[in-house]
């Protein structure tokens, strides 16, 4: 029988996959809307400046190091270093840099995730295939969708697996769309890329590593090697979705998508380096900074069950000994605000870290879990903090922060927040001009501009 017969009659019976394909394939016709094109340059835009951030974190040059020099049928290139890799190497480089300060944009639903944890892969094969900017853009544009739909769907974090799981899936998905995979081999681009890439939750348990940053990144890389091999006709364990050892049965329980719903303006642009669930946290501490008179006794923090369960209750989190636990810490980063002000890039080094003012003041906080803060998550992201002192006290309770989808970043914002990062405005115009015409060029100059941003 012929390949082609025979990847088709595999394809048979996969719903979700199958419906993945087709949602994939009617946008090849709609295209994306304005709306939604504008909303997805700012999060590659905003990706990058977080990139840059992370350019020499010890992680990066640890890989680097590891994998450097890399190269393969396919190459495109490393973030900020006029080098060029493996199109695998230097998208899970470029992915573990874009999400190492977790910094990059977020979803918050039944399980929150990073959706932009799917934009590097999907620059990095565009750059290799020459792929054009509208292209790139449809292609995040479906992994968006599929990441935000599973995320509504069903939490898996419960269960012990971590929602970079999610990232296998919907990197393939919008892989998939910018190779124009016809059915079979779209179907079995998922199949591979999901079978082999289950993540587990223990990421994100206890002290964090370096490799909390990295996983996401890990997850498109083996992406990219899916669709590669996919494209080529190989095939994966089918149906990987419903099968008598699918994902189903073995990590999620059975579900229904929802791509119909518009999900890209909900996703989230991150206003400080911080787990998005303390976005909340700093403006409240932020608005109470130098209001209390007198030594502080005690602050009182009321937030809800998600927030508690993932920054609050573990006890590495009042003793952060890494950078990734300490912005995983909502005691931490309360403290932090409390004391020296807005988080920046450097608010996690030793220094602050042993500081004893906010080891002190985390030993003066209390948490509770509101029934009230619970029912309005997570269409809100609400706490309250009551800071009381020898002299005075004072509360503030904050349910929208900026840059959550109420509260949306503008171009000025995200210049702004580029400008804080990168440190120079020539550098995050020239990213910023290129992005917001990305629809009208080709992936390639994204790249010029980003490998020449410190030339």
């Amino acid at each position: 029988m012929h390949i082609r017969s025979v990847i088709g009659l595999q394809a048979l019976n996969m719903a979700i996959a199958q419906e993945i394909y087709e949602y994939s394939k009617a946008l090849d016709k709609t295209g994306v809307d304005n709306a939604d094109s504008d909303e997805i340059k700012k999060r590659i835009v905003d990706s990058i400046f977080v990139a840059y951030g992370a350019k020499d974190a010890v992680p990066i040059k640890l890989m680097q190091s590891a994998l450097l020099p890399s190269q393969g049928p396919h190459n495109s290139p490393i973030y900020f270093s006029g080098q060029e890799a493996s199109v695998e190497t230097s998208a899970f480089i470029n992915g573990s840099m874009t999400r190492y300060l977790d910094y990059n944009d977020t979803y918050l639903s039944k399980e929150a995730l990073h959706p932009s944890d799917n934009i590097p892969p999907i620059l990095s094969l565009s750059y290799a295939l020459g792929s054009k900017g509208a292209d790139a853009i449809k292609a995040i544009k479906v992994a968006y969708q599929v990441v935000c739909s599973l995320s509504d769907a069903v939490s898996i974090r419960d269960r012990g697996w971590d929602h970079v799981t999610y990232i296998s899936i919907s990197s393939a998905a919008g892989l998939g769309s910018l190779m124009g995979l016809e059915n079979g081999r779209f179907v079995h681009a998922l199949n591979l890329a999901i079978n082999n890439n289950i993540s587990l939750r223990q990421t994100r348990a206890g002290e964090l590593s370096m490799w909390k940053g990295c996983t996401a990144a890990n997850a498109s890389r083996n992406s990219i090697f899916a669709a590669l091999l996919a494209q080529k006709g190989l095939t994966g364990p089918a149906p990987i979705f419903e099968g008598e050892m699918g994902f189903f049965k073995q990590v999620s329980g059975a579900f229904d998508l929802n791509l119909a719903e518009d999900r890209v303006r909900k996703t989230m642009i991150k206003n400080y380096p911080v787990e998005y669930h303390a976005m909340s946290g700093v403006e409240a501490a932020l608005e109470l900074k130098g209001k209390v008179t007198g030594a502080i006794k005690e602050i009182n923090v009321e937030t809800f069950s998600v927030a508690n369960k993932i920054i609050v209750k573990d006890p590495e989190k009042l003793r952060p000994k890494t950078k990734e636990t300490a912005d995983h810490s909502l005691p931490y980063i309360i403290a932090y605000s409390l004391l020296y002000g807005r988080p920046k890039l450097d608010s996690y080094e030793d220094k602050y870290l042993s500081d004893v003012r906010i080891l002190d003041l985390i030993d003066k906080m209390k948490f509770s879990v509101s029934q009230k803060f619970d029912s309005m998550y997570p269409e809100y992201l609400p706490i309250k903090i009551k800071v009381t002192a020898s002299e005075s006290s004072a509360e503030s309770e904050v349910v929208v922060p900026k840059g959550h989808f109420k509260n949306p970043y503008s171009w000025d914002e995200l210049r702004a927040k580029g400008v804080s990062i990168m440190g120079d405005e020539s550098k995050v115009d020239g990213i910023i001009k290129v992005g917001k015409e990305l629809d009208k060029r080709d992936v390639s100059d994204m790249f010029e501009v980003v490998s020449n941003v410190d030339s």
